[in-house]
């Protein structure tokens, strides 16, 4: 099963085709964002997840994200592909462009980025999002009238608000093409449940390092920013639609997603405390009996 995890934009259209079975899992961390809903798309069975909830009622910070992808995971979901409304921190990517993002600079600092508590184990991170994802989404977007970029650096700020124009061009130095809320800890937890992961990131502006013309309507900039979103998700939810087959044809092939946990967990697992097994036992089971 495919997971489709829907950000700005990209969330209010989830579902919107009718059909499908409504999931409310309660998990060992609590709800999920809102219901998930299992159907078919493209002949591919996937579960949708709406990140911010209903109404976009959940701010980055109140995403309950270890309880999404734990839930995921409940529901037999091998491979995620995730959006991500951003900001632009390159001149080259323009708004309504979409990026698949090769690397991550974590700046959370209010969200709990783990599932392992009560045991010490540490996943490699340094290739942060799926190569076999990427590549798929990368072949998928040839073609599509939209100018996909394959690689870029997503810094994720905790937010909610967005970035002093000091913090904009430090972000830049430190070599972040893209700015956002969302994709962390979401990355991380994918990566501790074995789960594959990739993000489609639709660029809707330039962040505050680039300076509007003096004088220019707020009003009439919020608009363009709308509209782009609107334009960026009609073409975010093309490419996804068309990398599904793709990705479902590489799921029984293994991939070290798939096994981040095998030389992972440095603690005693003679020592690890039955309710913690119980409670992790879908991300545990491989490993810990």
């Amino acid at each position: 099963m495919i997971g489709i995890i829907g950000g700005t934009g990209i969330d209010g259209s989830l579902g919107t085709s009718g059909g499908g079975e409504s999931h409310h899992l309660e998990t060992p961390f609590g709800p999920t964002s809102g219901p998930i809903i299992t159907r078919q798309i493209a002949g591919v069975t996937c579960a949708l997840l709406s990140r911010h909830g209903e109404g976009h009622l959940l701010s980055p910070s109140s995403v309950p994200f270890r309880a999404n992808i734990f839930a995921l995971k409940q529901l037999g979901v091998t491979h995620i592909l995730a959006s991500a409304a951003v900001g632009s921190l390159r001149e080259q990517i323009a708004p309504r462009d979409l990026v698949l993002p090769d690397q991550v600079i974590d700046k959370t600092y209010r969200r709990a980025g783990s599932f392992f508590d009560g045991l010490a184990a540490h996943v490699e991170m340094a290739t942060p999002f799926c190569s076999t994802l990427r590549g798929v989404l990368s072949e998928a977007g040839g073609g599509l009238p939209v100018h996909l970029h394959t690689r870029g650096t997503y810094l994720c700020m905790e937010g909610p608000q967005f970035s002093t124009r000091a913090e904009s061009e430090m972000h830049r130095a430190w070599g972040a093409d893209l700015v956002g809320m969302t994709i962390m800890p979401e990355a991380k937890l994918a990566r501790e449940a074995e789960i594959c992961y990739a993000a489609v990131a639709l660029a809707t502006d330039y962040d505050c390092w680039r300076p509007h013309s003096e004088g220019e309507d707020k009003l009439r900039l919020l608009e363009e920013i709308l509209g782009n979103v609107k334009a960026a998700t009609r073409n975010a939810l093309a490419l996804i639609e068309r990398a599904l087959p793709q990705v479902a044809a590489q799921a029984s092939r293994p991939c070290e997603c798939q096994s981040a946990l095998k030389l992972a967990i440095w603690s005693d697992r003679r020592l690890i405390a039955a309710e913690t097994r119980a409670r992790l036992q879908p991300i545990l089971a491989k490993y810990v009996s």
